[in-house]
């Protein structure tokens, strides 16, 4: 296949089938987390970040090469989550910059786009680390360079491209001794494979079908103006999509036939035939008519039906959350704005209610399970009154969305304290003293949430060695702030042999944050063994309410 150049029409199909294969893959890529915790997210952060750049690709019609751009940065870059999700965004939008002005795509122009790209990550991150998703990306990069002088094929360019980056991602673990140790390779390094090579099937021509809940969609003309109109005027109520997987194939006559038919019973009717199957769209009020005319010509399959009142209903609700949402944000710009504000994320109602009994204004439901998005940091910015406002990530892979944050806001002045377990945001909130100066605030927050130490206490799901530590799956597990403190067959003790690895001479307070998979009663047995064992110091029991993690524990 010669291919010299790629149009905007092309461009939209290859990011939109890199994005579907992206999100095939992320439960795989998950897998491939060092640490064996149930809440590995590399592969979820990733999909999340590049659906919510899918979903406006996917609405640019008709498209240009600088829309696309736009839609490809814009979109990432308000939906990245997490550490891998925050470097592909930038990926993302050093890669499109490159594109700005250019009507189509050469292999030339491809080259300087995954430079700009590699250059515009690392640049993101404060300390970039070899053996990671930018490891692979610029070993495409240089690769790209290479290529672009040699070819101007596209496909040929595309293929030496990934045929590189897989070669630098089976290298990660010789440049990080925990991928090695662990026995995976890098999860996000992985996860821009997945992208490239889900563009080049795009690029080839294989069919992708995009929609943002990762099912399948048919974009039918008129079904967005009916779906929105008043119930009254919904005339059949149920979306019905399935495809016919045919008997034998289906003739014009015969097509002609069926959508007659459809249209007897419905309306909104798309019906595509091949030669092995035909995809089916029709809003009616009697699902199974259509699936039994259906059925005469060959088996069923990806049947769906959507009830089209209730969404109705469902969506009147949701808009008038959404009124009483924005009613509220003007009430509160109508009273005097705040000197600060603080925003803190957090997971369990014990800890929200910690925070918020120690001055936060606005709590990001998220943490180690569910990596908040820089939009969701955005839009609980929205909701602080205040001219600055400090913001407490609480977990090391929220704190480059937090900063991205920071990067889009406008009108207020955003302060990423970098914390990154709970107990550090808790600390630092507490250590804020409004007669000090922002810079002053930031430098003592800092300084004092890093005298906590922290270990997090849950289970392995699968078998691994980590830290020369080997853990079975099943195994209950206590990681610090630097690496494996303790692995065991209990809960109990495996929090007391990590308090042991935590507590010296100079300790003076333990907190433990039972989770709610943990009862008072067990908490308190844990706290009076720890009162027992550490007489210097002060021990206190919270109830977090976090969920995954039994226990979160702090020394100071």
């Amino acid at each position: 296949m010669d291919m010299k150049e790629i149009d905007a029409g092309l461009m939209q199909k290859a990011f939109l089938a890199g994005a579907k294969a992206l999100e095939a893959k992320k439960d795989w890529i998950n897998e491939l987390n060092v640490f064996p915790v149930p809440d590995g997210d590399t592969g979820t952060n990733m999909t999340l970040t590049i659906m919510a750049a899918a979903k406006e690709v996917a609405a640019v019609d008709p498209p240009t090469i600088d829309q696309l751009s736009k839609a490809i940065s814009t979109g990432s870059l308000r939906g990245a989550r997490g550490n891998s999700g925050v470097i592909l965004s930038q990926l993302f939008r050093g890669f499109t910059k490159e594109l700005k002005g250019v009507d189509v795509i050469t292999t030339a122009v491809l080259a300087s786009a995954f430079a700009r790209a590699t250059e515009t990550a690392y640049k993101a991150v404060m300390k970039p680390k070899e053996g990671t998703i930018l490891t692979v990306a610029k070993g495409m990069a240089d690769k790209a360079a290479e290529l672009a002088a040699e070819t101007d094929d596209i496909i040929e360019f595309v293929n030496g491209v990934i045929e590189q980056g897989d070669y630098v991602l089976s290298q990660t673990p010789e440049m990080l001794p925990v991928l090695k140790e662990a026995g995976v390779v890098d999860s996000g390094g992985q996860g821009l494979m997945e992208v490239l090579k889900g563009v080049r099937d795009g690029l080839l021509g294989k069919e992708v079908e995009f929609s943002e809940d990762g099912d399948r969609i048919m974009t039918v003309a008129g079904a967005r103006s009916e779906a929105l109109a008043p119930e009254a005027d919904i005339r059949f109520g149920y979306c019905t999509e399935f495809i016919i997987n045919l008997e034998h194939p289906m003739d014009e006559k015969t097509e002609g036939e069926f959508k007659a038919y459809l249209e007897s019973i419905g309306d909104s009717i798309v019906v595509v035939a091949d030669e092995d199957l035909v995809k089916v769209h029709v809003h009616t009020n009697h699902p199974g008519l259509a699936f039994e005319k259906a059925l005469t010509y060959g088996s069923l399959s990806r049947m769906k039906v959507d009830n089209m009142r209730e969404e109705h209903h469902e969506r009147l609700i949701q808009n008038a959350e959404k009124l009483a949402a924005e009613q509220k944000k003007k009430e509160e710009k109508a009273q005097p704005r705040k000197p600060y504000g603080f925003i803190a994320v957090s997971m369990g109602d014990g800890l929200g209610e910690i925070f918020r009994g120690i001055g936060a204004d606005c709590l990001i439901e998220g943490g180690q399970t569910m990596n908040p998005s820089t939009e969701d940091v955005l839009n609980a910015v929205d909701q602080v009154n205040a001219d600055v406002i400090f913001i407490l990530p609480n977990n090391k892979n929220i704190i480059l969305a937090a900063e991205q944050a920071a990067g889009l806001a406008e009108g207020k002045r955003l302060v990423v304290i970098p914390s990154k377990t709970v107990p550090q945001g808790i600390t630092a909130l507490i250590n804020f003293a409004p007669d000090l100066s922002v810079e002053e605030n930031e430098e003592n927050m800092i300084r004092e949430m890093n005298r906590v130490k922290t270990a997090q206490v849950t289970y392995a799901v699968r078998t691994t060695t980590i830290d020369g530590m080997e853990i079975s799956e099943g195994d209950i597990m206590a990681i610090g702030d630097k690496g494996m403190l303790a692995v065991g067959k209990s809960v109990e003790s495996t929090a007391l042999e990590a308090l042991k690895a935590m507590v010296d001479e100079e300790s003076e307070l333990v907190t433990i944050y039972y989770g709610a998979e943990i009862s008072e009663e067990e908490g308190k047995a844990l706290k009076d063994k720890a009162a027992e064992a550490y007489p210097g110091c002060e021990v206190e029991l919270q109830r977090g309410g976090q969920p995954i993690y039994y226990y979160l524990i702090s020394v100071e």
